[in-house]
């Protein structure tokens, strides 16, 4: 099976595989809370979805062979959101208009490595910012970017300019755009902690937790099969 055909998997984001399945992790994955999870942009090895629930099996992600891009104007990236402030989110580039995005780099496994993954020399290479004004197309003064945004989150995001010599510009001011992937967490004595369960979009502005009904404020990316 080509790149092509299988899904492209991002730092962090939990592999398929059936309830039950003894799945060990491989090359390119390690376990969190309960998941085999991807610790590099690429595919999964072994068609893990299609395991029967009884199998053991290693979960390994191999490397896209396909050449790293940069972003330029009006490309289409995701990104995963690493900081947020009162005026921006810091966002940490990994797909530009659906390749990986980095350096020609190797990596120790052979495959290049994706320096805004962290698997560069300083993971800075790639880093894009979404400000206040840039989150949605109406109400541009009223927007609370904690409630738009957390740390983790995975969002589609358009760049519109080059920005500095530090960032990206982006923009998330499109139905298609925002949040696409997040967990659900809460508030502790220490900060945010994040939950195990991924969050699924209710509205344009809230994501629910299907499995305890809590919801939570995201400016959401309209799922494409609505």
């Amino acid at each position: 099976m080509g790149d092509d055909e299988r899904t492209l998997l991002l730092p962090g984001q939990p592999l398929p595989f059936p309830h039950g399945a003894k799945v060990t992790p491989g090359a390119g994955t390690y376990a969190r809370d309960g998941y085999i999870v991807a610790s590099r942009v690429g595919y999964s090895e072994g068609g893990l979805a299609g395991v029967p629930s009884s199998a053991h099996t290693t979960a390994s992600v191999v490397g896209t062979q396909v050449p790293l891009v940069l972003p330029r104007a009006e490309s289409t990236i995701l990104g995963r959101v690493t900081r947020v402030t009162p005026r921006q989110a810091t966002v940490s580039i990994l797909v530009v208009d659906g390749l990986p995005c980095g350096g020609a780099q190797a990596t120790s496994s052979g495959t290049r490595s994706n320096h805004a993954a962290g698997e560069g020399i300083d993971g800075s290479d790639f880093q894009g910012i979404v400000r206040a004004q840039d989150v949605r197309t109406t109400e541009k003064d009223s927007v609370v970017l904690s409630e738009c945004f957390r740390p983790g989150d995975i969002i589609r995001a358009a760049v519109i300019s080059l920005g500095d010599a530090r960032s990206y510009y982006l923009s998330t001011a499109r139905n298609d755009l925002g949040v696409v992937h997040a967990t659900g967490g809460a508030a502790t004595q220490y900060g945010w902690a994040p939950a195990r369960h991924s969050l699924q979009p209710l509205s344009w502005r809230e994501m629910v937790d299907p499995a305890t009904g809590r919801t939570e404020k995201r400016k959401c990316a309209k799922p494409a099969w609505l």
